[in-house]
């Protein structure tokens, strides 16, 4: 996600500086235009805004406070974006960090995948303040269709989460729909088709019921990220009916389908039936 929102931002004139654990990624950036740090604490260095995309609160707290990080260095006034799909408390704690040595700190999930992030139609939820928001709105909206501030300091996590509680609820209702049709003599296409022809049809059902009718599992939002994603809602407090069940599906599914597309969770419902 973060190679094609540089990529935006490059080609919208900004100057950009990345860093990147891959050097492969790096080396894709700076053929176009892109600066490269050596470490986090070199980019706060060079930079006025940062932004963050990366998978965990683990990686989250390596940036921000390992060696060599955003942290490491006594550079202030600036605003730190965090991006990334992780917990409000870590957006809490990493914001209290940054307010210590005199910068800002915004936490702004995305609901998108690498096209919506290609096209710059993310859908950006916000947690923070209005003020530094408006600061940092001209690069969003370079980046998504829709930028909402929906509260204080991990709001937008929360938010996040929310989200993909839903998306984890789509993804197995859509594979559990398919199986049943199929256990009763009803084409996948067909279903697909008549799904996406009625009140039910969204981006998602076309997007995931061609790839079960393809049988394509490559990862788009790989099935570990939204068993990530139920643990850290799991943690806020999800325990109504459709989502314990939904956490449980996906924990145990991701040992074995983890790397695949998180519409895989089809192949393992249905080795139960």
């Amino acid at each position: 996600m973060g190679s094609p929102m540089s990529q935006r931002l490059i080609h919208a004139g900004y100057s950009v500086t990345v860093y990147n654990r891959s050097n492969a990624k790096e080396e894709a950036l700076k053929l176009m235009g892109a600066a490269v740090a050596s470490s986090p604490k070199t980019l706060v260095e060079k930079s006025d805004v940062i932004i963050i995309m990366v998978t965990d609160d683990r990686a989250i707290r390596e940036i921000f406070t390992g060696d060599n990080g955003l942290l490491g260095t006594k550079a202030n006034g600036k605003i730190i974006i965090n991006m990334s799909t992780v917990s409000p408390g870590i957006s809490k704690e990493m914001a209290s960090l940054c307010s210590q040595e005199g910068n800002n700190y915004l936490d702004a999930p995305v609901s998108g995948s690498v096209k919506q992030a290609e096209e710059g139609q993310l859908v950006i939820m916000v947690g923070g303040t209005e003020t530094i928001l408006e600061k940092a709105k001209p690069i969003f909206e370079h980046l998504g269709k829709l930028t909402m501030l929906v509260g204080s300091t991990g709001a937008g996590n929360t938010a996040k989460l929310a989200i993909n509680i839903l998306l984890a609820f789509h993804a197995q209702g859509l594979a559990e729909a398919v199986i049943f049709a199929h256990q009763n003599n009803i084409k996948t296409t067909d279903l697909i088709t008549l799904i996406n022809n009625s009140a039910l049809g969204n981006p998602f059902s076309i997007i995931k019921g061609d790839a079960i009718i393809q049988n394509n599992y490559k990862a788009a939002f790989a099935l570990k990220n939204i068993a990530k994603d139920l643990r850290l809602a799991k943690e806020e407090g999800l325990k109504t009916p459709m989502g314990e069940i939904t956490f449980k599906t996906f924990q145990q599914a991701e040992p074995v389908l983890g790397e695949e597309d998180i519409i895989a969770i089809i192949k393992y419902i249905t080795q139960l039936n």
